[in-house]
């Protein structure tokens, strides 16, 4: 499956492979069913936490069972990262899918709070580790030019459950039940490893690379990025002055976890490898920051019914997916330039949400605001993806892969309880314009300030 000879590499620079070409098909509709499910369970859990822990009688534990999954998605995203520099995709791809669907089937059993909490740390755990390890498999088995079209899929596998996901889980958890909410999709996770189990046989025997560098301590930093994203998550769950101790415990824990975790050069964008994962990291922050609070401030300041108001975050959904597959039929577009062009359009978007958060703006207003955003984040995401494996070394990008989605979770955690940490302090659920309109800019200001920082130099970490 991977792509050897001179003939084939010289095909490939004229036109990129399709990714539904026979060679490739399994193995992309295999990674398609994986992701499509995860985000089918991640949307359809929030729908069904209410009945789900009032069943259970665990009201009192209402956040834990995200709270779990957030830290055990963590430490495998980072663990899985490192098995596959060491051995490869292939076990990790068996693993993480068999964790998930044995996460889904105790989810769907369970008959109290602890169980459902062992569920959901092991749909994390399944998430986190066969995430790395696609990512990685991308880089091995497509060419090149094709690999923005396959980010560009991936990313729209989150279209479809994000229409019509929230809406199916609940209409299944009212007439079905909840328990069928992770019953119903666990056969899919079977047939997802099915359908790659052809392309997993067939990868080369791993062979540690020269260049690969020596990493200590990435267990113990990743036990520590776990806490901490989950203390600020936490935190932002639960906004007063005291959770603000939590949430500064939760970043004491993070900074020096994630200067091992991060190439060499992030967190001061040396050009090339470290400012592309930052750059992911900048995009996830400023991007989930603001759309965490778009119902909010759409209920809370202008009326809006709860199905009016996740309405814009639809809008968003489908620009994103819009403007991934776009790029995905460009091989040749400066990914430079488009994650640039994404840093500056999210920015613009990001202040011009301050004329809905004030309580004299106009509500309509988010919709082509929101509609901007989404676009910007389908540009740019597959953009840096496809960069950072350019950039990293062949026996670092499953390192290089879970960064990625570490900064990209740390970065939405700390502007998330941000925003909330705000809303406790300088306003309430009930008038949060105070809170709203500065967070906004802020956050604008923080995707400004990615693209200015972005150099593209290519020095690999």
């Amino acid at each position: 499956m991977t792509i050897d000879s001179t003939a084939e590499r010289a095909e490939e620079q004229v036109a990129p492979l399709s990714v539904w070409s026979g060679r490739y098909r399994a193995t992309t509709v295999g990674m398609l069913t994986l992701v499509t499910i995860a985000a089918f369970e991640h949307l359809g859990v929030s729908t069904a936490m209410p009945r789900m822990v009032a069943e259970l009688h665990g009201e009192a534990l209402y956040s834990w069972p995200f709270t779990a999954f957030l830290a055990a998605s963590v430490m495998a995203t980072v663990l899985s990262g490192r098995f596959c520099d060491r051995f490869g995709p292939g076990r990790a791809l068996v693993t993480g899918p068999g964790l998930f669907l044995a996460g889904l089937v105790a989810s769907g059993f369970a008959t109290g709070m602890p169980v459902l909490l062992v569920g959901r740390v092991l749909q994390g755990l399944g998430l986190g580790t066969q995430t790395v390890a696609i990512y990685v498999l991308v880089a091995l088995v497509y060419p090149n030019r094709s690999r923005a079209a396959v980010f560009g899929l991936l990313a729209a596998a989150w279209v479809v459950p994000s229409l019509v996901g929230p809406t199916a889980a609940g209409l299944i958890t009212e007439h079905v039940g909840w328990r069928w909410v992770f019953l119903g999709i666990a056969p899919f996770a079977l047939l997802g490893v099915l359908l790659l189990l052809p392309v997993i046989r067939t990868l080369p025997d791993h062979v540690r690379d020269e260049d690969q560098a020596v990493r200590r301590g990435l267990g113990v930093a990743a036990v520590a990025t776990a806490f901490g994203i989950a203390a600020l998550t936490w935190a932002a769950q639960h906004p007063s002055f005291g959770m603000i101790w939590l949430g500064v415990a939760g970043l004491a824990a993070l900074v020096p976890a994630l200067r091992i975790l991060m190439p060499r050069g992030t967190f001061t964008a040396r050009p090339g490898l470290p400012a592309t994962v930052l750059m992911r990291g900048l995009l996830a922050g400023a991007f989930f920051g603001v759309e965490a609070y778009v119902p909010l401030t759409l209920s809370s300041v202008h009326g809006f019914s709860p199905a009016m108001s996740g309405v814009p975050l639809t809008v968003g959904a489908i620009g994103w997916a819009g403007a991934s597959h776009w790029q995905g039929r460009k091989p040749d577009l400066d990914r430079v330039r488009l994650i640039r062009l994404g840093l500056v359009a999210l920015a613009a978007a990001l202040a011009c949400m301050t004329l809905v958060g004030a309580d004299w703006g106009l509500a309509w207003l988010v919709l082509p605001f929101w509609l901007v955003a989404g676009t910007a984040m389908g540009l740019s995401y597959p953009s840096i993806n496809v960069l950072s494996l350019d950039y990293a070394v062949p026996g670092d990008r499953g390192f290089v892969s879970s960064a990625l989605q570490v900064n990209d979770m740390t970065f939405s955690a700390i502007s998330v309880g941000l925003g909330g940490v705000m809303l406790a302090t300088f306003a309430s659920t009930e008038a949060p314009s105070a809170a709203i309109v500065p967070l906004d800019l802020l956050l604008a200001c923080l995707a400004l300030f990615g693209a200015c920082v972005f150099r593209p130099l290519r020095q690999a970490s």
